[in-house]
């Protein structure tokens, strides 16, 4: 590779979840990113292509994309070498950040702190299999709930070490059912709907239905009609505010029934997560070159995560021997 720097290919990457269209961004138009990538192909990219290594190509870097990933690096730091951060702003390039990647990964630290909250979800459910009983009727929806964690971090893990248009369009569909997921969950367990009674039961086959329909209808606006950030945005918070104010309210009334503190956890957890998602609003150029906003957001969930099977299991037993001394 004749555009290289140092010994190596340097690296890019980064789109927040929730974060600006993927259109053409201000480094995408610098001239001096375009005459880089021109030479690069030309030099790079022929009869005889540079030598990329097996793991990179396995994740399906090739010519053009390395040289992408190289000319953004060129520049970034050109421009950082001659000016101030102040002077000459890190640019985004294809709506993303120039990330540094590792083994292929184009934000390895993003990818990594996905991976802690699948571990959280994983060790979530491993706790409710052992600890409550199977008979419990609230028992299969909190395992729905960490079946959908674990689908959601596990795309995004693959979506934020390549970024195509599969693995975006999969990790946007699974993040979505999981926010939706526990909206759906929500006034199951506020409200009581697993209860056999006929009114409730009647009540949560038509809310299934709903939740099922709504999510149908959102992934086929999106994939047949348009590919709408900022509508899939504005769904993603919808679902999360009505059910951050049933979880609320919900622990309010749960500790002036019960008056100890673990009722109050999930009005402390919305808190929690309502502060850590204000990351997202800053996007700030990644620090060193790999953390970002985003990747602190992922890392931001994990200690919550754990924190609500915690308080599933309390509820959990709470219930149980409140219902063993009714009878």
């Amino acid at each position: 590779m004749k555009l290289r720097k140092g010994s190596s290919w340097h690296a890019i990457a980064a789109l927040c979840l929730l974060s600006g269209l993927a259109h053409a961004s201000t480094g995408d138009r610098l001239p001096d990113f375009k005459d880089c990538l021109l030479v690069c192909k030309e030099a790079n990219c022929g009869d005889d292509p540079s030598y990329i290594p097996l793991y990179r190509r396995l994740l399906f870097w090739d010519c053009p994309s390395e040289c992408d990933y190289t000319c953004q690096h060129i520049v970034t730091d050109k421009r950082l070498a001659r000016d101030p951060p102040y002077m000459q702003p890190i640019h985004q390039f294809h709506g993303k950040w120039p990330f540094y990647r590792f083994m292929g990964m184009q934000e390895p630290f993003s990818v990594v702190f996905s991976l802690f909250n699948y571990l959280a979800h994983d060790w979530g459910m491993n706790q409710l299999r052992e600890r409550i009983p199977a008979s419990y009727p609230l028992r299969k929806y909190y395992m729905m709930f960490g079946y959908f964690g674990l689908a959601s971090w596990i795309f995004s893990m693959t979506f934020h070490t390549r970024d195509f248009n599969a693995t975006e369009k999969l990790d946007y569909f699974a993040a979505g059912a999981s926010v939706l997921y526990g909206l759906y969950f929500a006034p199951i367990r506020v409200f009581r709907l697993d209860k056999k009674v006929p009114m409730k039961q009647s009540i949560l086959r038509i809310w299934t239905a709903t939740c099922l329909l709504l999510y149908t209808l959102h992934v086929l606006y999106l994939t047949l009609w348009s590919w709408d950030y900022t509508y899939n945005m504005a769904a993603n918070v919808a679902c999360g505010v009505v059910q951050n104010v049933l979880w609320s309210g919900f622990s309010y009334m749960q500790y002036k029934k019960v008056g100890r503190t673990w009722a109050m956890w999930p009005g402390l957890i919305v808190a929690w997560l309502i502060m850590a998602m204000s990351l997202e609003l800053l996007d700030f150029p990644p620090w060193k070159g790999m953390i970002d906003a985003h990747s602190l957001w992922h890392l931001g969930t994990v200690g919550p995560t754990i924190w609500w099977y915690n308080f599933l299991l309390r509820d959990a037993q709470e219930d149980l021997a409140g219902t063993r001394l009714k009878q």
